[in-house]
Formats: structure tokens, sequence, C-alpha cells
């Protein structure tokens, strides 16, 4: 439903609201998110560009987000980087449909906007507070470490 740059976004949001306001560096969220470090670095200044996150260089740099967790929406980081694309017109260009969505096309679309209304109701911090055995990254019942060697916040 979402593209892997979506859910690479949502991973390092996650991961990076896990730390608590500690700044992480791109390699370390790259580790514990299991994405590529250098497609990561793209999604992270798009994210960056987005207002969801800040970052630092230097001695004590990273990623922090650049707003409480319970302020940013699954939404929020899925149109920052991939919004979904909803249906307006006929996908096969049938002029005698106009803006009239054929009966197929009307539900489809009516899904995505489900999809969308879904992912606007859920916070990062809901993510982060959801009870049961898999952690926010599904890292085997553990929370991201916030220390080497998982995660290095210096």
């Amino acid at each position: 439903m979402i593209s892997p740059t979506a859910e690479y976004a949502l991973r390092a949001v996650v991961a990076i609201a896990q730390a608590g306001g500690d700044a992480i560096v791109t390699p370390n969220i790259a580790e514990v998110t299991k994405v590529p470090a250098g497609y990561l670095a793209k999604v992270l200044q798009t994210l960056r560009k987005a207002g969801l996150v800040d970052s630092k260089r230097g001695l004590g740099g990273g990623f922090t987000l650049a707003k409480p967790a319970k302020e940013i929406c699954v939404l929020d980081v899925v149109k920052a980087v991939e919004p979904i694309k909803r249906i307006e017109r006929c996908p096969l260009d049938i002029e005698t449909h106009g803006t009239n969505l054929c009966p197929l096309h009307k539900r489809l679309d009516e899904a995505y906007e489900l999809v969308e209304q879904t992912f606007a109701s859920v916070t990062i911090a809901e993510l982060l507070d959801v009870p049961g055995r898999s952690t926010p990254l599904c890292q085997k019942g553990q929370m991201i470490a916030l220390n080497p060697p998982a995660l290095k916040t210096r």
C-alpha cells in the first residue's frame, strides 16, 4: 500500500523518536532500521526539508525530531516522501468519464481516502506506546538500544 521509501521514512522517524531527544547519526539509524545508509541519507534530507526532523553536523550531531512525536502523524511522514495518489479522474483517460469515476475507481479512491484518514489518526508517539510483544521496529522484544553498538548518539 505504501512505497518502500515511505516505509523507510516511517522506520527512521520511529527510531529517532525512540532516542528521546538525543541526536542519532545516519549510520546508526540505518543499522537499527535495516535501511541502506546511502538511501536513508536521502530520505532523512527529505524529512528535514518537510520540517519533520532536524539535523546538526559535527560532534554531538545527528538527527532529532523537529517537533514532539505526539504532533507528527503517520500521514505527515508518508506525505513528506511519497504522497498517496488519489484517483481524481479516469486513469484510463476515457474522456466521457470526465471527473466522474467509474464504480471500480470510485471504490479504490474511497479505499485510499480511508488509508489517509487512518494514517492521519495515528501519531508517532502512539506507535511507541502500543503494548504487546513487538516493539515499534520489530527488534525481537527489545527497544532499540541508545548506547553502542546499536545506536551511538555522538
